[in-house]
């Protein structure tokens, strides 16, 4: 499959720079790939095609200050480094740049010789392993030395850590936030329990596979990096129960997403707690097992993830979504407004 199929035309100046003052007053695309139909709303309106006894699977992973500027301690050069996942003890794997100047046993200085680290392992496309060595805790340097990773599409300086965390993060661990929770304000949550939607949490930290852009010619031949999830049993029987009384699963994200049809494909369409890594890659011709609808962002042109959109609602109507959205003057990727798909394509 040529990734060019999953390629559109986006203007660069309806790229989101800064969150709206209100997290939930984004607007809304709706789609409903079986009368291929298209609403424009606004993100609160979700609540209307939530329905009692229906659950909201959401990811609460919480961003980390990954990014971290040091320079080599022999030259004195500049070195940015992002943090990716920890591995044992003070290891970290990153993603270094320049990379080229970040070689095995190279030692950097971060924050005037708070924090040091040392290169142990290198790999390809600008991925190391770091060992840290430091004072104190980990968390709390990262804290004072650390900025949060934006995505490089945005260059405008954030005001508010915290308008990249949703609202629910709780276990710190990812690299970048899962956007489609961005929406969610405590007020808008509260009012989707009133009606009887239940809140499940799940986690999946954020890692490598969000940055890595697709460079191959075909879709088949990108190699996903895994990331880290996990479901507890109380989630995995509250989305059983639903998916018996005949109730709707829809995921927040495509992190959730991942998550859930990972633990679904193991085990025959059902959920259990689990945790462990995925690498899972869903493009079209894949068949969902765990995912009844889900909200999610406007994303790259030619990603993984729009790929993994195209593989539920069919991909003609996607990009002719997208065309639309553009057209609309949506706002796309991290900051921007949503898109909420209520049903599988049956065609599919």
């Amino acid at each position: 499959m040529d990734v060019n199929l999953f390629d559109f035309d986006l203007p660069e100046e309806l790229i989101a720079q800064t969150p709206l003052p209100d997290r939930s007053a984004s607007r809304l695309m709706v789609l409903h790939p079986n009368e291929k139909r298209i609403e424009h709303r606004r993100f609160p309106d979700i609540l209307e095609y939530l329905q009692p006894g229906d659950c909201l699977v959401l990811n609460d992973t919480r961003v980390i200050p990954a990014r971290l500027y040091g320079v080599k301690k022999d030259t004195g050069a500049n070195i940015e480094v992002l943090l990716l996942r920890r591995l044992d003890g003070d290891d970290w794997e990153c993603l270094a740049k320049p990379a080229k100047r970040l070689k095995k046993g190279t030692v950097i200085d971060f924050g005037d010789g708070a924090m040091e680290a040392e290169c142990i392992e290198t790999f390809d496309e600008g991925r190391r392993v770091l060992r840290f060595k430091y004072e104190g805790i980990f968390n709390e340097i990262l804290d004072e030395l650390g900025q949060m990773p934006l995505p490089p599409y945005i260059r405008e300086k954030l005001e508010d850590k915290e308008r990249y965390q949703t609202v629910y993060a709780k276990h710190e661990g990812s690299a970048a936030a899962p956007t489609a929770g961005l929406h969610f304000t405590e007020e808008l949550l509260e009012r989707i329990q009133n009606k009887g939607v239940k809140l499940v949490f799940i986690t999946l930290h954020v890692g490598l596979g969000t940055f890595r852009p697709v460079t191959v010619e075909r879709v088949e031949e990108h190699d996903m990096h895994a990331e880290f999830y996990r479901m507890s049993e109380e989630a995995a029987e509250t989305l059983n129960a639903a998916r018996a009384a005949g109730k709707k699963i829809y995921a927040v994200g495509t992190t959730v997403i991942r998550t859930l049809e990972t633990i679904a494909t193991e085990n025959d369409g059902r959920f259990k707690a689990a945790s462990g890594w995925t690498d899972i890659f869903i493009y079209p011709g894949y068949r969902y097992k765990g995912v009844d609808g889900f909200i999610t962002n406007f994303h790259l042109p030619k990603s993984t993830l729009i790929m993994l959109v195209c593989a539920f609602a069919g991909r003609a109507f996607v990009m002719d979504a997208y065309r639309e959205a553009v057209k609309e003057r949506y706002r796309f990727f991290s900051f921007g407004d949503a898109m909420f798909i209520t049903e599988r394509n049956q065609s599919l």
